[in-house]
């Protein structure tokens, strides 16, 4: 199987800390993933996120921005950078809440998987490696395009309370110039950086 993890420096963030991050279709084994986060195996620390909740890359990045900035100021308000990554999608500072919204259930089927590298033995292949042997699921790329086919729209504006926002039409929730779409990520963008704030 091969790998489409991708590896990427936010702006903004050390180049020391990449962030590992690959997308994967039709999951099989989402309760044992599930199961691993729960009982705390440290081989498991990554941040499982139900892509259906995903709206872009955008958004994506928005969440590992703001939950890296805060693991390296010291303002985790969860157990890891990890799992601050899931509490960073929500608009909310209720973390159980969050992970019911956006982190992996028994039943996600897409996912999303995030990874840090906190320490240098995290690399691209190490990750790469243990996703391999351990998600059983298709890997898809970590694109706009693929995100717009995942996205379930309707429950991703009933998250962020953003239902008086237009949707745009199927398939094209990223389409250059719709200025629905722009709209709704825009929205999305604010809402994970204005969380507590308040």
């Amino acid at each position: 199987m091969s790998s489409t993890l991708e590896t990427i420096n936010l702006p903004h963030l050390p180049s020391s800390l990449p962030v590992h991050v690959a997308l994967y279709r039709d999951i099989q084994n989402a309760p044992f993933l599930r199961q691993q986060l729960i009982s705390g195996n440290s081989d498991f620390e990554y941040a499982f996120i139900d892509a259906s909740m995903v709206l872009s890359k955008a958004h994506v990045s928005s969440a590992i921005f703001r939950a890296v900035n805060d693991y390296l100021n010291e303002r985790l308000k969860s157990r890891n950078v990890h799992s601050e990554i899931v509490f960073s999608f929500s608009p909310t500072n209720n973390i159980a809440d969050s992970f019911r919204k956006f982190g992996i259930s028994d039943s996600t089927k897409d996912l999303l998987v995030v990874k840090v590298s906190i320490t240098p033995e995290i690399t691209h292949d190490s990750v790469a490696t243990h996703l391999a042997q351990s998600v059983e699921g298709s890997p898809v790329p970590f694109n706009d395009e693929t995100l717009s086919e995942i996205a379930d729209v309707a429950k991703i504006k009933k998250a962020y309370k953003l239902g008086a926002l237009p949707s745009a039409p199927a398939g094209q929730v990223n389409g250059a110039g719709n200025s629905d779409s722009m709209r709704l990520e825009n929205s999305i963008i604010g809402a994970i950086a204005l969380r507590g704030a308040t």
